[in-house]
């Protein structure tokens, strides 16, 4: 069996090449994971040789980059030795399954569908976010890429996104929820009203309409919403999370009883700390193209371009882009 091979954008973040070269050793030598790294080989070679792991890494040499203040569409077509737009063609030609990159997120999305291509099938491609609940996790799709969006945009996002949750999270039969501010049929607007009906006919685990306190009680597997909301969700989940760790700290230190206290309760506020760590989860799966793009923070760390490179394969080993195409192989008409 030929195992499945990461191209990884080696200049891509904003703590690259190192934090990139640290996760691809991380996941190299930990997780066993064959990976192309590409970018300027004088500058890549000396941060991998001879450390655990290189055995496993293979420097595709590109001599430009992408920076993350760049247009995106521009630059995918000026830059045509770029990072991270030769590691789009090696998983176009099939040198590898899976890209990750930590840089800039408009220009991965272009040459995710300028180069790699974007399923038959599927009108608007979707970028996806792991939320933390009580429960677990929860997938939200789209958190980003499409701030405009139409009924049949909304129901192909809840379809990938059931797709996704089964083959990489492992949920069999996951609950997919239409983000509304009801949860009767007739709330929200038009667009949010039509993807209900679409919904509600399609072949999957609908579970209506919820609402955004429903999120982090974990009453949905898979969230679906435009960009323009989804976006703004994740972020402001990232800022009460900050906000809430910040608080807890300062009350806890105030005085020298509660310090005590808090040394009793640190390991636990230590797991959900993790639980709440982005880094933990990767990055953020772009679905509807001809292969498996991750798209990681900006300000990826090692852990967390280790965490995409495995997701990465996850996502490539259980055929993830093979059954979004056999099932959009019919479409989704409004």
């Amino acid at each position: 069996m030929i195992p499945i091979k990461i191209a990884v954008d080696g200049f891509g973040g904003d703590y690259a090449p190192e934090q990139v070269v640290a996760g691809c050793l991380q996941a190299a030598s930990e997780d066993r994971i064959p990976i192309l790294l590409t970018g300027d080989q004088a500058v890549l070679a000396p941060l991998i040789a001879g450390r655990p792991g290189s055995e496993l890494i293979e420097i595709v040499h590109a001599s430009e980059q992408i920076g993350m203040d760049e247009a995106p569409v521009e630059a995918v077509r000026a830059k045509k030795d770029a990072s991270l737009t030769v590691a789009a063609r090696l998983v176009k030609d099939k040198e590898a399954a899976g890209l990750v990159s930590a840089g800039n997120t408009g220009a991965c999305m272009a040459a995710a569908l300028f180069i790699i291509g974007r399923i038959k099938g599927i009108e608007r491609p979707a970028i996806t976010s792991l939320m933390p609940t009580v429960k677990g996790i929860c997938l939200m799709v789209d958190v980003g890429a499409n701030v405009d969006c139409r009924p049949s945009h909304l129901a192909q996002f809840a379809q990938m996104g059931a797709i996704y949750a089964q083959r990489v999270l492992g949920r069999p039969n996951p609950r997919v929820g239409l983000l509304n501010i009801g949860e009767e049929p007739s709330k929200g607007n038009d667009a949010a009203q039509k993807a209900y009906q679409l919904l509600s006919c399609a072949d999957i685990n609908f579970i209506g309409n919820i609402e955004g306190r429903d999120i982090p009680g974990g009453e949905a597997d898979v969230v679906v919403c435009d960009g323009f909301v989804g976006n703004i969700v994740l972020k402001f989940a990232e800022g009460l999370g900050l906000g809430m760790f910040s608080m807890l700290k300062e009350e806890l230190t105030a005085s020298l009883p509660r310090k005590l206290a808090a040394a009793v309760l640190r390991p636990g506020l230590a797991k959900i700390k993790k639980k709440m760590d982005y880094a933990e989860y990767g990055g953020a799966p772009l679905l509807g193209v001809k292969g498996t793009v991750i798209i990681a923070h900006g300000s990826s760390n090692a852990k967390a371009i280790r965490n995409a490179i495995r997701v990465a394969k996850e996502a490539a080993s259980n055929g993830v882009v093979d059954a979004i195409a056999q099932l959009m192989a019919g479409g989704i008409s409004e």
